[in-house]
């Protein structure tokens, strides 16, 4: 017994040392790294620079833009934008693709020419309406696609007209025609002097006479004015047609302090005629919370006169 004892621990200490002298078990091998593309570098974004405009054409843009006649809520009868026409003003057209816009001249006008900065992406063709006096020219616009702009300028045997087309993409301008004040005014006068039996106070009257450097602001009720004017005796204010179905406003000259007072006007047709030139007046109506639409006087800014008729 003692002899297999001494034999297993014998044993168990050549096992021992065999282990203690065994090589090390081999290393896993270490994959090769593997290689990544480098997207190449983005080149550096170069920054637009804007180039300012030229003294001169900066002063064209701002006379542009201070004469374009943007359309009115109150200057639509029904579905036709009526604008009241000045010499030199620019009037604003939207269009759409696959809508025809009508402008309409005034009857018994006739048609000279008509030049467009883009003729190819635009139709624009004319075409009358009614006959005798009442025979009517109607300029007819489509562009071929939204986003599209250009000018149109329209001239007959009585005046020239200045237009921006502008297409949007899908609402367009039914139509759009013109009312005429200076004309207006010349045949208010007429009329005033038959019924007084007078002497006609139109004779002399030129339209260069007439000064239109007044602003219509605040509240736009459905009475609200188209703009106002004087001849430099007397001041005019002219309202939509929709004034004869309506109440009309009392009309108040804004004194230097702020003040109110009453001003001694009269209505004839659509026009309040004013017999004295002012710088500040309200037109206000209702109770409680009143609709005030404010006009103001403005400097004058001196323009080359276009040929009248």
């Amino acid at each position: 017994m003692k002899l297999l004892l001494a034999l297993s621990a014998a044993s168990l200490a050549m096992v021992s040392a065999s282990a203690q002298h065994a090589p090390p078990p081999p290393a896993k091998p270490t994959p090769a790294p593997t290689a990544t593309a480098t997207p190449p570098a983005k080149p550096p974004v170069r920054k637009q620079v804007r180039k300012s405009l030229s003294p001169g054409a900066a002063r064209v843009a701002a006379a542009n833009r201070a004469a374009t006649q943007q359309p009115q809520a109150q200057g639509f009868v029904n579905a036709v934008q009526v604008y009241p026409f000045s010499e030199g003003m620019i009037y604003q057209v939207y269009t759409a693709p696959g809508a025809v816009t009508d402008l309409a001249l005034q009857p018994g006008e006739n048609l000279v020419a008509v030049a467009a900065g883009d003729t190819v992406r635009w139709v624009i063709g004319d075409t009358t309406s009614g006959m005798g006096a009442d025979k009517r020219t109607h300029i007819l616009v489509k562009p071929f696609a939204s986003g599209l702009a250009t000018n149109l300028v329209i001239t007959t045997d009585r005046r020239s007209y200045h237009l921006q087309l502008t297409a949007t993409a899908r609402t367009a301008m039914a139509a759009l025609s013109w009312t005429y004040p200076a004309e207006q005014l010349i045949a208010l006068r007429q009329k005033e002097a038959q019924a007084e039996a007078v002497a006609p106070v139109a004779v002399g009257l030129s339209v260069d006479s007439l000064h239109f450097n007044y602003v219509v602001s605040g509240d736009s009720p459905a009475w609200r004015p188209l703009r106002a004017f004087d001849d430099g005796r007397q001041t005019f204010v002219e309202f939509p047609a929709s004034i004869a179905v309506g109440e009309a406003p009392p009309l108040f000259v804004i004194g230097a302090g702020g003040e109110a007072e009453l001003v001694n006007y009269r209505m004839r047709g659509r026009f309040y005629v004013v017999d004295r030139i002012f710088d500040r007046a309200e037109l206000r109506l209702g109770t409680g919370k009143q609709q005030v639409v404010r006009i103001n006087r403005v400097a004058e800014v001196s323009a080359p006169k276009g040929k009248r008729s």
